[in-house]
């Protein structure tokens, strides 16, 4: 798969490229790139049939240098080491540009979720848990859903996990409010996507009701940034999903298009727009072009065709490498993913201070609380970019990295 690899090969060579901008030391750089630990389990459960099967599970614990590690857990039939691998070391990087206290980790089972019964997706959680449960921990890894895995997959996470070592909501974030979820996880990232784009506009002078979007991609992250521009009397001019794409030049009214996706499953039909090529999407009129879906959408063939001002990567590696220097030829200004996408994961370190606290915040908080991680972390990036005269990519992983060196520095890490 050419898109993984890519995640894979574009990871390393940001993570090299911000290595040497920050001089670091050629041993400290390689260990930095060695994961901590790679676990490796059988899972081996009974179908509702009686007949056993098995599963492999794994977890990829990247760096814990700054606090626990953090990540998904994906239950997904081509589970690949090395994308794995590349996952976790961004998540490494991307918590320490949004300052939180985590390092990264990755993982999941090689399992093909919608061939498999509630109960059998209970028992395999279950077991996977079982096998892994002195590896994670409240101050050593906390997993979170990902692809194929919700806020039920971490409840039976949970509930196993303190089989073992009692009452420990704060072992895994992302779940039912009831079981100590927090608000505001839902909207996380794509409230954070859409206070990054504020923080971007506003250095640039110019307001979210001021600016045309276009927005790729319709499920959680966005649908969830549609509706807040929207809210923000930004204008959504089009939008797709897998189903289809849809225009309108005024402004597509949101909350109307979330009713009737609820309704048909699909964007296809909408009264309030026409429909349009999804390969059209992307090269559309546009002020914002927020990539939300799957990565390596802008490349070499659409790149220079692109209308956007501005590119917001909603979406893990949107851009390849070819497209990146086209569209900064063209002086398209690009926020990068690796803070663009961090609400999420910011709102579940917030979930956990909640569980570790026992004491809730109510959703205002929440929401306030990330407008400020978001806001702080875009300057933070700024002053990279002005020291050493880079773009905002090499801004966040020259601020990410340079984090994660200190703080393996300052442990006592000899050269």
């Amino acid at each position: 798969n050419v898109t993984k690899m890519n995640a894979l090969a574009a990871t390393n060579r940001n993570f090299r490229h911000a290595a040497r901008i920050l001089g670091l030391d050629s041993k400290l750089e390689k260990s930095l790139l060695i994961p901590f630990r790679e676990i490796k389990v059988e899972c081996t459960i009974p179908k509702d049939d009686g007949t056993l099967v098995s599963y492999i599970g794994f977890r990829v614990q990247h760096d814990n240098a700054r606090g626990p590690m953090k990540g998904g857990i994906r239950y997904h039939p081509e589970v690949d080491p090395d994308e794995v691998n590349a996952l976790a070391q961004l998540m490494t990087w991307k918590t320490a540009v949004a300052d939180i206290p985590y390092g990264g980790a990755k993982g999941g089972i090689g399992c093909t979720p919608r061939d498999l019964s509630s109960s059998e997706l209970e028992r395999l959680t279950r077991v996977f848990t079982q096998k892994i449960h002195d590896l994670i921990g409240i101050h050593t890894d906390v997993p979170a859903p990902d692809m194929g895995t919700n806020a039920q997959t971490m409840a039976w996470i949970l509930d196993e996990y303190s089989k073992f070592h009692g009452h420990s909501p704060a072992v895994v974030t992302g779940k039912p409010i009831d079981l100590g979820g927090s608000l505001g996880r839902e909207a996380a990232t794509g409230r954070g996507v859409v206070f990054a784009t504020e923080a971007l506009l506003n250095e640039h002078g110019k307001a979210i009701k001021d600016q045309t979007f276009v927005i790729q991609g319709f499920g959680n992250v966005g649908s969830w940034a549609a509706k807040l521009i929207h809210e923000k009397g930004g204008k959504v001019v089009a939008v797709s999903d897998i189903t289809g794409a849809i225009k309108n030049t005024e402004g597509i009214d949101i909350n109307a298009l979330i009713k009737h996706k609820e309704k048909t499953n699909s964007l296809n039909n909408f009264p309030g727009g026409e429909a349009m090529d999804p390969h059209e999407l992307l090269v559309h009129e546009c002020d914002v072009l927020i990539p939300c879906a799957l990565g390596g959408v802008l490349s070499r063939e659409n790149a220079g065709a692109v209308k956007a001002k501005f590119i917001i990567e909603a979406a893990n590696h949107p851009t390849d490498p070819e497209a990146d220097e086209i569209l900064a030829k063209k002086g398209v200004v690009i926020l990068p993913d690796i803070y663009a996408n961090a609400g999420g994961v910011t709102v579940s370190y917030f979930e956990w201070v909640q569980n570790i606290q026992g004491f809730m915040w109510d959703e205002e908080k929440v929401n306030n609380e990330l407008k400020r991680y978001m806001t702080r972390s875009f300057q933070d990036i700024k002053k990279m970019c002005q020291s050493h005269n880079c773009n905002l990519r090499m801004g966040a992983f020259t601020l990410g990295v340079n984090r994660v060196a200190r703080a393996t520095v300052l442990r006592g890490w000899e050269a």
